[in-house]
């Protein structure tokens, strides 16, 4: 028998196997990333860097998603329900029996989760990982904080979680002040430029985008939230230490 004989190799094998490839995903795995922080990472050129990610995004394996804070940039993030699928495939393509299997967060770890509003994209998170994980704390907070919660968050969580977020009001970055976390997640690229100090805690940053926006451009914003709430409740389910 042949090496063609044995069928195709699988997607993630022929696209990750690159070792500048490899480490590129290793690094959008912690956390979503401009290509220039890419190319300091992994000590190569810019170019080279883009050329490669346009292998991954091509393979579905990496995203881009235009910088909501400053448009001429752009943040790159695994899709990870597409690598978990092509990690199954090569699994299940050497032996049945090697599917993978995930390691969430230990039991009793604290996470925070930061945008500017606090009234959408962060308590949206707050609800999920409390939702989702069972022995972790989650918290909030905004370096802008709205008046009040958007409507369509608490909608969502309850129409598509079954989740009541009950009477609560978007918080400050000082009501966290001087907290203790494990993990500090900021969700806007806003509030990812202002300096703040959460000591020894592992930061991430997950590039999402204000669905409050699509208001302003006349359109119904509640499906922007449907698609928020789904993002998050994808990366908050493969979130591990």
């Amino acid at each position: 028998m042949t090496a063609s004989d044995r069928g195709p190799v699988p997607l993630l094998m022929r696209t990750a196997a690159h070792p500048l490839r490899w480490a590129l995903m290793t690094e959008l795995a912690s956390s979503d990333r401009r290509v220039s922080e890419l190319a300091a990472a992994v000590g190569e050129p810019q170019n080279l860097v883009s050329y490669h990610l346009r292998q991954l995004r091509t393979a579905g394996l990496v995203v881009a998603r235009r910088s909501s804070f400053d448009g001429r940039d752009s943040y790159y993030h695994l899709d990870l329900t597409r690598c978990a699928t092509a990690f199954g495939e090569a699994a299940t393509a050497l032996h049945p029996a090697l599917a993978p299997a995930g390691r969430g967060l230990p039991s009793g770890s604290s996470v925070l989760f930061l945008c500017s509003g606090n009234s959408a994209r962060s308590p949206m998170a707050e609800a999920l990982l409390r939702h989702r994980v069972a022995g972790v704390q989650a918290a909030s907070a905004g370096s802008r904080p709205a008046p009040r919660l958007h409507p369509n968050t608490a909608r969502v969580l309850r129409e598509d979680y079954d989740i009541d977020l009950g009477p609560r009001q978007p918080q400050s970055l000082d009501a966290v002040a001087g907290r203790h976390f494990d993990y500090v997640i900021t969700l806007c690229d806003e509030i990812r430029e202002i300096p703040r100090d959460h000591g020894p805690a592992f930061t991430r940053h997950w590039s999402l985008p204000d669905p409050s926006t699509a208001a302003d451009t006349g359109r119904d914003s509640y499906p922007e939230f449907r698609r928020l709430a789904r993002e998050l409740d994808t990366r908050i389910r493969f979130l591990s230490p």
